[in-house]
């Protein structure tokens, strides 16, 4: 389309495009790095590693060397890793990654991040997770939570974290969606003999269960991650989240993790039939 003369414009224009593409590039390597994505999918694969022992008590009558195999195979912390970055990559707003960097190789960013992982990985922990819970249901089982988080700006801070962020119900969606994607296994291997209405009408089923145990959880794990904060941090934060850079920061994390766990409970699904196809041989 271009006339051979204008071959050094042309040239010109991109080198003087390219020094600020790279740049973004950079920034945006350095956002996911400070973000620890890496830290996060290796707490992700051990959570997953206990799902696939329960699940294989539940289902095959315990773990085995086959089973064992196709879990390790699912939950390979790489492929984890680069599912969930080139979800985050496609998804980010690239306006919002400069404010974002901004923020989180700050000191308080980098404390934000750290508090967040750490407790993710003490949740690992059964005791540590049922006392977070019960932590919540007690806040919850006194009266009126609205009242119990007006009497603690923290706790309203968390609030307002939760619903800037749309946790609970983003966390809902995911989780249905996975169970979708678990039973599309099962049924691609044979296992499962439903219909597509009866598979979404056995999700649904599930709805208000999950939407409960996740508001539990939600809580439990902020008010963990968030206690060392002091008011004035967790303040900076949240506006943070309630920014349109946040609300980029939280569509990207949402879309790259979503999409991981798809399909891990999409291939946890078919291995789970494979291997019942073999139990039963």
């Amino acid at each position: 389309m271009f006339m051979r003369h204008f071959v050094g414009g042309i040239g010109l224009a991109i080198g003087t495009l390219a020094a600020p593409a790279q740049a973004q590039s950079e920034d945006l390597d350095a956002l996911i790095a400070f973000l620890r994505i890496d830290d996060t999918v290796e707490i992700m694969r051990a959570e997953g590693q206990e799902y696939a022992n329960e699940l294989a008590v539940d289902m095959l009558g315990g773990v085995n060397a086959s089973w064992q195999a196709t879990v390790d195979a699912i939950y390979d912390a790489g492929t984890m890793e680069s599912s969930v970055t080139r979800g985050f990559r496609e998804a980010i707003d690239p306006e919002a990654v400069g404010p974002l960097l901004a923020f989180f190789e700050s000191d308080l960013g980098r404390e934000v991040v750290a508090l967040e992982i750490g407790a993710r990985e003490a949740l690992l922990d059964e005791a540590i997770e049922e006392a977070a819970r019960a932590e919540y249901r007690e806040l919850t089982g006194t009266g009126d939570p609205k009242l119990q988080l007006t009497g603690d700006p923290k706790l309203q801070l968390i609030e307002r974290f939760i619903d800037a962020n749309d946790l609970i119900e983003q966390n809902v969606t995911g989780a249905l969606n996975a169970s979708y994607a678990f039973y599309s296994g099962l049924s691609e291997g044979g296992a499962l003999q439903l219909s597509e209405e009866e598979m979404l009408d056995d999700i649904w089923s599930q709805e208000e269960a999950t939407r409960s145990d996740t508001e539990e959880w939600v809580w439990g794990y902020l008010m963990m991650a968030y206690g060392p904060l002091s008011e004035d941090e967790l303040s900076e934060y949240v506006a943070l989240s309630e920014s349109a850079a946040g609300e980029a920061l939280n569509k990207a994390l949402f879309a790259g993790f979503n999409a991981m766990y798809d399909e891990i409970s999409y291939a946890m699904g078919l291995g789970a039939a494979v291997e019942m196809a073999g139990t039963d041989l």
